[in-house]
């Protein structure tokens, strides 16, 4: 077996993704490692998780830089430091800045709980009910300067009902993210992701 690819995880919340990359390790169906939890959020429950499992964990933030550029060339210069290949967005509640991605272009993934490009930003659950659509699910993709725009990697959908709430279609989406985030983490560590211009191409796949 190849080396285990090194990832650095960016987390703001409960880090339920972070959780479900961490079980896929530990149970053989993923050949990785997390090097570092970064959070910029001390109440994190992503702390307790990162020490439950004794991950190194972080708490870097932003009032403590004078700027965007120098708080996230810090956390790029902590992820280089320990060797990080793969940067994971689980749940971090920041748009990332410019000098991480200059760092590592088509190495930050990030998991947007809708069907990209409908309803990026912030609460797309919400979006998608009101909106009324009948489908709706979630988005692995790189991260590039815009908000939820870069190249889309996986996704995965879910039927939105009529009596459906923010709250009961997020636990829905929820289940699908904790499934395919590992699942596109994969597919990078065995090699098979590339990209070209928008598109992602995955080795192996065929037409699917």
């Amino acid at each position: 077996m190849s080396e285990p690819l090194t990832l650095g995880v960016l987390a703001s919340g409960r880090g339920s993704n972070f959780q479900s990359i961490i079980d896929s390790i530990e149970s053989g169906a993923l050949n990785a490692r997390i090097a570092v939890l970064i959070t910029d959020n001390p109440g994190a429950y992503a702390l307790e998780r990162a020490a439950k499992h004794n991950i190194e964990a972080l708490i870097i933030r932003p009032r403590d830089f004078p700027d965007k550029d120098a708080y996230y060339s810090h956390i790029a210069g902590e992820l280089g430091k320990r060797g990080v290949e793969l940067v994971i967005l689980a749940g971090f509640m920041r748009v990332v800045g410019k000098a991480l991605i200059e760092k590592y272009p088509n190495r930050i993934m990030n998991i947007h709980p809708a069907l990209l490009p409908s309803f990026p930003g912030l609460h797309g659950q919400k979006q998608a009910v009101d909106y009324g659509v009948k489908i709706s699910g979630c988005t692995v993709h790189f991260v590039d300067e815009g908000v939820d725009t870069g190249p889309v990697i996986i996704q995965a959908a879910v039927p939105v009902y009529h009596d459906d709430t923010e709250e009961t279609l997020s636990e829905r989406i929820l289940r699908e993210e904790h499934r395919i985030f590992p699942e596109a983490i994969r597919l990078y560590a065995e090699g098979r992701i590339s990209v070209e211009g928008r598109k992602v191409i995955i080795a192996g796949r065929g037409r699917d």
